[in-house]
């Protein structure tokens, strides 16, 4: 017996070490991509010291665009231990800087809620008379002097952002600027930017801080509006194949059109969540420009689309978006239902009608009975004996 045990405990023991190595295998993989800064965040590119973290839970864009001039607005809410980071933009001519207003965003969420329909049901559910109520779960440093190769065409501080916007020759350029600014670009990152080059895109760097001293970059940033020539409405997209999660892109577009994106550009199919012409009030209004007006010298409001899209695989993503007019001006708005219990005066349909069909089937087995008892009871035929002989 003593000789039987000694090896099934070495192999239990062997077996837990392998386990703990696994584990610890498993830690230091986690560990080394939380590591990894977040250098893609939709249309543009976020830029920290690499022994910090850095994620963008969520972005969301308002782009405008009347045929000539296109707006781009954006909200970023990140999260992580960087104490700063810069942002990088491509844009296809020189832009123009300011603060966006936060109400802008409030706004459209209302106006492309869903809209409401009542429905009704008859028989009584969960938390309605006489079910008690349960739950299921479900439910519907400011910039350095210009280096060479480096443009600062302008360079302004909007409450906590210092911006910058630049020219470039070759994506090196940037590399130098960002790395002057104690923010080492990435070469993948660089290499993405050489299509920009090319095309003679500018760019708009942006060094993101938190208002206060010995804080962290984190929750929803001041949002940014950047305005800029353009004869087409295209978004930047392309630094987004670098990042090394999912991403999700939400736009709202306004122009005198309908617009939808040319392609899916390596991502999912495109989603429109609402459609339709709007009255801008507000900071729309202030967006808009025009006073109410389409932006080609109509009165009608501008259309509004809004777009959902997921990027599974961003590496997949193959180059810009562009966004056309479709051939109708289509509405289309989301509906979702809320469903109560059907009632009459009050009192629940289904007792109403339960009641109702007990009283008649009680009062129809009482006229039975009554009607039974007065029928008049008919004799039985008498007999006939014939006589005995």
């Amino acid at each position: 017996m003593g000789v039987a045990t000694r090896p099934a405990a070495g192999a239990r023991t062997a077996g837990r070490r392998r386990a703990l190595v696994v584990v610890l295998m498993l830690l230091a993989v986690q560990l080394v991509s939380l590591a990894r800064p977040a250098y893609a965040c939709g249309c543009g590119a976020m830029v920290h010291d690499p022994k910090t973290i850095m994620a963008v839970h969520r972005e969301t864009s308002v782009v405008r665009w009347d045929g000539k001039t296109e707006q781009i607005v954006m909200s970023l809410t990140v999260d992580g231990t960087a104490p700063d980071a810069a942002w990088i933009m491509p844009v296809p001519h020189r832009a123009t800087v300011k603060l966006g207003d936060p109400e802008l965003f409030d706004r459209l969420t209302s106006l492309t809620a869903p809209a409401v329909e009542q429905r009704h049901y008859f028989w009584p559910r969960s938390g309605d008379w006489p079910f008690e109520h349960t739950s299921d779960g479900a439910a519907a440093p400011p910039p350095a002097a210009e280096r060479p190769g480096v443009g600062v065409v302008g360079r302004e501080r909007l409450g906590p952002f210092d911006v910058a916007r630049l020219t470039a020759t070759d994506p090196a350029a940037l590399r130098n600027w960002l790395k002057a600014n104690g923010f080492q670009l990435p070469a993948s990152l660089a290499a993405e930017l050489r299509p920009y080059v090319a095309q003679r895109w500018e760019y708009v760097a942006i060094r993101l801080a938190p208002a206060g001293a010995d804080r962290r970059l984190t929750g929803t940033l001041d949002p940014l509006r950047l305005s800029f020539p353009s004869d087409r409405l295209v978004y930047p997209m392309r630094l987004s194949r670098l990042a090394k999660t999912p991403q999700s892109l939400g736009l709202y577009v306004l122009a005198a059109h309908r617009m939808e994106p040319r392609g899916a550009i390596g991502g999912a199919r495109p989603e429109v969540f609402f459609a339709g012409r709007i009255h801008p009030e507000g900071a729309l209004r202030d967006l808009d420009g025009k006073d109410g007006k389409d932006g080609t010298g109509g009165t009608d409001g501008p259309f509004l689309t809004a777009i959902d899209q997921n990027f599974p695989l961003p590496q997949h993503i193959t180059g810009d978006h562009e966004l056309l007019r479709t051939s109708k001006d289509t509405p289309f708005r989301r509906v979702t239902y809320e469903y109560s219990l059907l009632v009459v005066g009050g009192v629940p349909a289904w007792v109403l009608t339960v009641g109702g069909t007990l009283l008649l089937t009680g009062a129809a087995a009482a006229l039975v009975i009554g009607l039974r008892k007065r029928r008049p009871v008919t004799p039985p035929p008498t007999v006939q004996v014939p006589p005995l002989t």
